[in-house]
C-alpha cells in the first residue's frame, strides 16, 4: 500500500506542479482591461472644474489634475493599467478639490461682499437716523 502510494504521488506530482506553474504564468501574464471609466470619471471631473472657474481660483490643484490624467493615459499606453487606474482615480480627486476649492473662495467672496453691503447699511441708517430730530 505504501510503494502504491508513493507510485501514485510520485507519477501525479509533476503534473500537479506544471499545472500550478501554468496557472501562475496565465494569471501574471493577462494584462487587466483599460480603466476607461476612471479616465472619464478623471475627465469629467476636470471638465466641471474648469466651468466652475478653477483655473483661476485653483489653478495648482486643476494643474496637477490635468497632469496625472496625461500620466493615466501614458500608463495605458505602456499597458500598465493598474497604475493607470491610480493615476485616473487620483487626477479625479485632485479636480474634484479644486472644484472644492473654487467653490469655497467664491462664496467667502460672496460672504465678504455682503458684509461690506451690511456695514454699508448700517451707517447709512445711522447717519439717516441721526438728521432726524
Amino acid at each position: 500500500m505504501n510503494r502504491r502510494l508513493r507510485t501514485l504521488f510520485g507519477a501525479r506530482l509533476p503534473l500537479a506542479s506544471g499545472l500550478l506553474v501554468t496557472l501562475i504564468l496565465a494569471g501574471c501574464a493577462t494584462t487587466p482591461p483599460a480603466p476607461t471609466a476612471s479616465m472619464q470619471a478623471a475627465q469629467q471631473a476636470i471638465a466641471n472644474a474648469e466651468r466652475m472657474e478653477a483655473g483661476r481660483y485653483a489653478a495648482g490643484d486643476l494643474g496637477s489634475a490635468r497632469t496625472k490624467l496625461a500620466s493615466a493615459d501614458t500608463a495605458v499606453t505602456e499597458k500598465r493599467m493598474i497604475l493607470a487606474a491610480q493615476y485616473a482615480d487620483e487626477s479625479r480627486a485632485e479636480a474634484e478639490l479644486a472644484s472644492a476649492k473654487t467653490s469655497a473662495s467664491k462664496a467667502t467672496a460672496v460672504n465678504d461682499e455682503m458684509k461690506r453691503s451690511t456695514g454699508t447699511l448700517v451707517e447709512e441708517m445711522k447717519r439717516t437716523a441721526g438728521d432726524k430730530p
